[in-house]
């Protein structure tokens, strides 16, 4: 018994030192974000692009007052630190958040990994920043929305209550 549990501490300090000295690869961004936002499927094609507006009129610029043109009045939302309805996801972000809007840009600031469409789903990945106290790690960040009728009605990410993700520039 004695020198099972001698090998299981020789096991134990022995990942720990593994799991310091192989730390994971970084999270890197995709080269060119826009070529992601395209498809040979035309509907795909249009549901990614409704989502790449989302990203550059009203997360990167903060043209709130466009929400109408691409979210349903529904607009149901899955973080919890935000209602769920159209108006009040532009509340959240002009008065809880306080963003003000910016000149548009016409390439995305945001870095993004990859961009997944499926049926009426659009998902985009970008590398996210971690800071801890033993140092800053990248992981991912996701943003899933359904698209019905050429709007976005329903989104989901990770986010946890009171929780600022560092995303890019976001």
């Amino acid at each position: 018994m004695k020198m099972l549990r001698h090998t299981f501490a020789a096991l134990v300090l022995s990942m720990a030192g593994l799991t310091s000295a192989h730390a994971q690869e970084a999270v890197l961004p995709a080269p060119n974000a826009e070529a992601l936002f395209t498809s040979c499927d035309p509907k795909l094609h249009a549901n990614k692009q409704v989502v790449y507006q989302i990203i550059r009129e009203l997360l990167e610029a903060g043209h709130w007052e466009r929400a109408d043109r691409y979210l349903t009045p529904r607009y149901i939302q899955h973080n919890p630190n935000a209602q769920s309805g159209r108006d009040a996801v532009v509340r959240f972000f002009t008065e809880v958040l306080k963003v003000k809007p910016r000149p548009v840009a016409l390439t995305l600031s945001t870095p993004i990994v990859a961009v997944m469409a499926e049926g009426d789903l659009v998902t985009v990945i970008y590398p996210r920043t971690v800071n801890t106290p033993q140092g800053s790690y990248t992981t991912t960040w996701y943003d899933t929305w359904r698209i019905v009728d050429g709007k976005a009605d329903e989104h989901w990410d990770p986010a946890l209550k009171n929780e600022t993700p560092q995303i890019g520039s976001r």
